[in-house]
């Protein structure tokens, strides 16, 4: 049960501006109307503060604000929003490097805001007097927070600018790009800071506790496909004990059951004032239903082939819904479903789902009731222990070490909580098999969490998936997906061209 909330965007906001991203000092005369360097970091609330400033940039659309919105980079879901630079342009392959307004930018941006939030912190701590467990405490939350920011630049832009000390502004003109493997590995040491100063239980709910940290750095390890230190990570996360499958999969993303035994790390919202609650919940919602979105993103229907009969058989084109892996419809809101007590599409009308012919259920908050439009309290989990488990059973297949124990554990995600349960998978399989196993049972349990485009890249399969049509409900055309096909440049967001005006020592990516 949700009982606590920590992070409120005025203190939030208020917390952005002491922070000093200049290392030149102009007047010795400080203003007393105003909060400034000088006359904030004087006590452990002033550091709490700092530190929010720098939680709260997870919840921009640039870092996990986009939430579930980031799958429709991938075939698996179609956003209608028609202003350049979304996901929807990334995930139709129509971007450029002078795309703004958008992911594109906007990742680049807030990471770095991240990162030069993070020196300032680091710098300015030295200077608050506090007891050394607490400052290593707040050290290992804030490291934790900068090798997040730059695991994700890795993984969107390859290598870049590796900053670890406040800098004036001619001094960022002149940085060039470290390389890809340097860039994971500061996100890596980052993580290792964190791990070695957090507690299994945090302080405060929502602030970084050690399985959050390895949790974090196992997935960075399992980005770069680094899959001994995965198995190695994997097995520390475990010796916790804290951590287990969820027992209902539906109830997982539900408000009265966050915080619980599955999530690693997830990003807190309340209900309140826009900006204090998860807005991409509420676009995700459908019409017709209190607090009505935009039904963004829609499923569309290379994601319902995804999902298996129970019993194994094959799907009747007749009564396709009937005897489904029963996660599909707690993911996705389909014809003949019911939302909040009405039909779906009939009662429940939405912009995307309306074309395409589906709505998400999943990650939408069903049935909370919001305080103000646009706001939801729902928490957004970035990191479970069904990842945890699925990294495991794919390092083992990938190593070829121990492939029915692999398969054991994708059979636990598909047996063992209550409200789903479908055919095992038999454990004679061989690696390659295994390999297409795996990989669509991440599809299917993670679809609606954002993750799915990172796997695409990183298992350089999107030659295979695309051109993808998106197909109406009647049956017509809305677009093509990658029409000309998918290149390799498309594994990488491009380096926005205004940082390479900017800074030219910046070298864009290929193909771009």
């Amino acid at each position: 049960m949700k009982t606590i909330k920590i992070f409120k965007i005025n203190f939030v906001v208020l917390g952005m501006l002491l922070f000093s991203s200049c290392g030149e000092e102009f007047l010795a005369v400080y203003p007393t109307d105003r909060i400034t360097t000088v006359s904030f970091w004087q006590n452990e609330n002033d550091v709490k503060l700092a530190l929010n400033g720098i939680y709260s940039v997870l919840k921009h659309r640039g870092v996990y604000g986009s939430g579930p919105t980031f799958d429709a980079i991938t075939p698996y879901a179609y956003q209608w929003a028609h202003w350049n630079g979304l996901e929807k342009q990334i995930g139709n392959g129509s971007i450029t490097a002078s795309t703004t307004g958008g992911l594109v930018d906007e990742r680049w941006t807030m990471c770095y805001r991240i990162i030069n939030f993070s020196n300032d912190f680091i710098a300015n701590l030295e200077n608050v007097d506090l007891p050394a467990d607490k400052k290593a405490t707040y050290l290992g939350e804030v490291h934790f927070l900068r090798g997040i920011a730059y695991a994700l630049l890795a993984d969107a832009y390859g290598g870049v600018p590796i900053i670890l000390t406040r800098l004036n502004t001619q001094e960022v003109t002149e940085l060039s790009r470290n390389t890809l493997e340097e860039t994971w590995a500061q996100a890596i040491s980052d993580y290792d800071i964190a791990i070695q100063n957090s507690e299994p239980v945090s302080y405060e709910l929502g602030r970084v506790t050690k399985g959050a940290a390895l949790g974090m750095k196992m997935r960075a390890y399992l980005y770069q496909n680094k899959y001994t230190e995965v198995l190695q990570m994997v097995e520390q996360i475990d010796a916790l004990g804290m951590y287990d499958l969820f027992p209902s999969y539906e109830g997982l993303f539900k408000l009265d059951n966050e915080n619980n035994e599955e999530v690693l790390f997830d990003i807190q919202y309340i209900a309140g004032e826009q900006g204090q609650g998860n807005f991409f919940a509420w676009l995700a919602l459908p019409g017709g239903v209190a607090a009505a979105g935009a039904s963004d993103p829609a499923p569309t229907q290379h994601i319902i082939d995804e999902y298996e009969m129970i019993d194994g058989s094959a799907v009747d084109p007749n009564n396709e819904f009937e005897g489904r892996d029963p996660r599909l419809d707690f993911t996705i809101l389909r014809p003949g479903a019911t939302f909040e007590g009405r039909l779906y599409p009939s009662e429940v009308p939405n912009h995307t789902g309306q074309r395409v012919g589906f709505g998400l259920r999943k990650n939408v908050g069903e049935g909370i009731p919001l305080l103000s439009p646009r706001v939801s309290p729902l928490n957004f989990i970035v990191l479970r222990y069904a990842d945890v488990l699925l990294a495991k059973a794919e390092a083992l297949i990938e190593t070829n070490q121990n492939i029915p124990e692999a398969i054991g554990i994708i059979n636990r995600i598909r047996t063992e909580r209550t409200d789903v349960t479908i055919t095992s998978l038999p454990t004679d399989l061989s690696q390659e098999a295994a390999r297409e196993k795996l990989r669509h049972e991440r599809v299917v349990e993670f679809f609606g969490e954002g993750i799915l485009w990172a796997d695409i890249k990183r298992w350089k399969i999107g030659q295979d998936l695309y051109p993808v049509d998106i197909k109406a409900a009647d049956g017509g055309l809305i677009e093509v997906k990658f029409p000309n096909g998918y290149e390799d440049r498309h594994n990488l967001l491009p380096i926005p061209d205004n940082e390479i005006s900017f800074n030219k020592n910046l070298e864009q990516n290929p193909g771009w």
